[in-house]
């Protein structure tokens, strides 16, 4: 029988930094799990791959009295005695109903969104009972630790854990001699919204095409989709740079690791808006392409800069300095050296701050799967 019943909203087929973290947390628990969760038109289909039981409804989970009695109920149909929720707020509402359920241990992850509950009136108080009602949240980063703990009381502040995404093994460095020098490959990956800064990186695209001319053909690569899509190829055309621009569109995990083992180097302007509720987490993409290899320029937003070693392993640059941007770039470009002396160290930092083996340890110490349970 599952041990851990996982509820959430953000589950593949859905594409995104939390779904790709919820399925690497199943494989934290050994697949021993049932997942209740929302999902897309035909989301269903995608399940039967799977080690362990996935029961979708609907488009949209809510704490609501019907999902909270679900939930209740597949935790007693399958005989699991713990609860891990995907993305604490608000899904983590439904803790005390779960408790009642027979949940032994209940952990819910935050990731970036819980910090604008954590700043807003009404939203802090409803943040505050689930740290209540929950043995442990964990968080992503040190930055929205920060943000997060003064919303909750004592002792939930206390019961704060450390847990950052897991990077997928499918991101390493490829075998070969890499990409080849000639053509100068700069990789972007995530969601096509504003925050991920993708306008900056296209501003900033002409001066790098300029500066090393049609010998050398300059290529950006933006992988993902979402509301700005239209949008950037737009921008791009507007630029002049449509022709050096290649959107992908949304790829699948390994498809994305050949992205970016064919690159030279990442780039992501991550921007925080509205007024500071809305930052970057941590980022996800940007310690996937280290683990890949590659150096990475990224944004001054929230947890973002806990990704690189600044000056090290990459750069964090200001977010909308488009020629800031490009300076950095064409450093990295005009010193394929140095660019792969940094990537490399970018990896062993990503190997040694964001490996399984801690990463499981706490989940499951969290969880009280095992001998030594979190005090």
């Amino acid at each position: 029988m599952p041990t851990t019943l996982v509820v959430t909203n953000d589950f593949p087929p859905r594409i995104g930094g939390i779904e790709s973290f919820v399925a690497q947390a199943c494989r934290l628990l050994d697949d021993d799990v049932v997942v209740y969760t929302s999902g897309p038109p035909g989301a269903a289909a995608t399940d039967a791959a799977r080690a362990y039981p996935v029961v979708r409804d609907g488009s949209l989970l809510q704490p609501t009295p019907r999902v909270a009695a679900r939930a209740a109920d597949l935790l007693r149909e399958h005989g699991a005695s713990r609860v891990l929720v995907g993305a604490a707020m608000p899904l983590g509402l439904l803790a005390p109903g779960l408790r009642r359920a027979g949940a032994e241990a209940v952990v819910a992850l935050t990731h970036g969104h819980e910090v604008w509950w954590a700043t807003l009136p009404g939203a802090r108080t409803a943040l505050r009972r689930v740290g209540d009602a929950c043995d442990h949240l964990t968080t992503i980063s040190d930055y929205t630790a920060g943000r997060i703990a003064p919303a909750l009381r004592p002792a939930a502040r206390a019961r704060l854990l450390r847990l950052p995404p897991l990077v997928d093994p499918v991101f390493r460095p490829g075998t070969g001699a890499g990409p080849a020098a000639a053509t100068p490959i700069v990789v972007a990956v995530g969601r096509l919204v504003v925050q991920k800064g993708f306008d900056v990186l296209l501003r900033a695209w002409p001066g790098v095409v300029e500066a090393l001319g049609p010998a050398r053909a300059p290529r950006l690569v933006v992988v993902g989709d979402g509301p700005q899509a239209g949008a950037l190829r737009t921008l791009a055309d507007r630029l002049g740079v449509a022709g050096s621009v290649t959107f992908t569109g949304a790829l699948p995990a390994p498809a994305v690791a050949d992205r970016l083992r064919a690159a030279h180097v990442f780039a992501l302007p991550v921007r925080t808006r509205w007024a500071g509720l809305n930052p970057e987490g941590l980022g996800l993409a940007a310690l996937e392409a280290a683990a890949c290899g590659l150096p990475v320029l990224v944004g001054d937003s929230g947890g973002a800069p806990e990704t690189v070693l600044d000056g090290v392993t990459g750069r964090v640059l200001p977010t909308d300095d488009p020629t800031a941007w490009t300076r950095a770039l064409l450093e990295l470009l005009d010193d394929p050296a140095a660019a792969a002396a940094t990537g490399e160290r970018g990896r062993r930092l990503v190997q040694e701050r964001f490996g399984a083996d801690r990463a499981r340890t706490t989940l499951r110490t969290a969880l009280r799967i095992g001998p030594d349970p979190v005090p």
